[in-house]
């Protein structure tokens, strides 16, 4: 620990040794890498001008609301047995007054709604009640994605099925900086994601926008390394992709998990609470595999919604997954909006950034 500490505090001397002369905006991707920067507190103690940005790196965020809904739907049937990642449960749609809003009040409603944390869990769950269907909401991106591919591979249960809402996260970032490049003066990219996909997937960052990027792990010398690595390259004009989490990313990544998922999914045009459709950033299920496609299986009801697609009103999710907006920003952030009551889907998940500001001591909207 107190080497840890030590070489941390070697990064710190090393950035503010660095001669910036004007705000430096530094985009961390990954959901993870902002509940470290946060509870770890190094937006306190990195020089003043170096601007921390959260990013589009929260898969409960941008999953869209017409998913929830029809998994809500599912639920609430009476027939099925709906498993889901702990952090997808609390997430509100646009629902009227009155009407259920989340699986969470699904499940009070009596709905049997089952907080899961693997696949491993959903097979189980499957294989001890043969009697009857489970689906498996299946949300969120590569890290995730990469186990429930394996999940399919390996062969499940006839009564298992998926609704997948799967995204992968790098289109999302080349979709913010084709539009506005200019906002953003280097990237630290997701240690995580980068281990299953590789990291040479971000080289595109200075290839093609000429911006600094560096792959961070999510301890405070591996987040201090690639922050040091960014700057510098900013001020020397010579953009590159470093990875700073070497021990456990490698250039081509987890060939296996790619191979999986390759085998089991396809990749097409998906769409993204509150920012809309982009191109080639999501999963289906490929071939023989859409026979474990809950939407073939079952029916769906339309539930009532207000807004349907859309954030809640008053609601600043999207801006703030995009960079535009820093959580206490938000008209309804502190107010309208905290973790007991969350209006937002970015104020429900431990990935999400104004979840992570709450928790880590910010609490009046700006």
């Amino acid at each position: 620990m107190k080497e840890d500490f030590a070489a941390a505090k070697a990064w710190l001397a090393r950035i503010a040794e660095l001669p910036l002369e004007r705000p430096v905006a530094v985009m961390n991707v990954c959901g993870g890498h902002e509940r470290s920067l946060s509870m770890l507190g190094l937006r306190g103690v990195l020089p003043p001008l170096v601007r921390l940005i959260p990013g589009p790196g929260c898969p409960v965020c941008v999953c869209p609301e017409e998913d929830l809904a029809d998994a809500i739907s599912l639920a609430m049937a009476g027939n099925v047995t709906l498993a889901a990642f702990g952090d997808m449960l609390r997430v509100p749609i646009n629902a009227p007054k009155g009407e259920i809003r989340s699986l969470a009040e699904a499940r009070a409603a009596g709905a049997d709604v089952r907080p899961i944390s693997s696949p491993q869990e959903v097979v189980a769950l499957a294989r001890a009640m043969p009697e009857r269907q489970v689906v498996f909401f299946a949300a969120g991106f590569e890290t995730t994605t990469a186990p429930v591919a394996a999940m399919l591979a390996e062969g499940v249960p006839d009564n298992l099925s998926l609704l997948l809402s799967a995204r992968l996260t790098w289109p999302a970032v080349d979709m913010l900086l084709r539009e506005d490049a200019t906002s953003l003066d280097a990237l630290i990219a997701p240690g995580h994601v980068a281990a299953v996909m590789g990291a040479e997937e971000w080289r595109f960052i200075p290839e093609k926008y000429h911006l600094p990027v560096a792959v961070a792990g999510f301890s405070a010398n591996s987040l201090l390394a690639a922050m040091y690595s960014v700057l510098r390259q900013k001020l020397e004009g010579k953009p590159f992709l470093d990875n700073c989490y070497a021990e456990l990313v490698r250039p081509e990544g987890n060939k296996r998990a790619q191979s999986l998922m390759a085998e089991v999914l396809e990749v097409g045009d998906a769409n993204w609470r509150g920012i809309g459709v982009i191109p080639n950033s999501g999963f289906a299920l490929r071939g023989e595999w859409r026979r474990s496609d809950a939407r073939a299986r079952h029916e769906f009801t339309t539930l009532p919604r207000r807004h349907a697609g859309e954030m809640p009103p008053g609601c600043d999710c999207a801006a703030v997954v995009l960079g535009k907006k820093q959580p206490d920003q938000c008209r309804l952030y502190g107010r309208a909006c905290t973790p007991q009551s969350p209006v937002g889907p970015c104020m429900v998940s431990d990935e999400g950034a104004c979840h992570i500001w709450w928790q880590a001591g910010t609490r009046a909207a700006a």
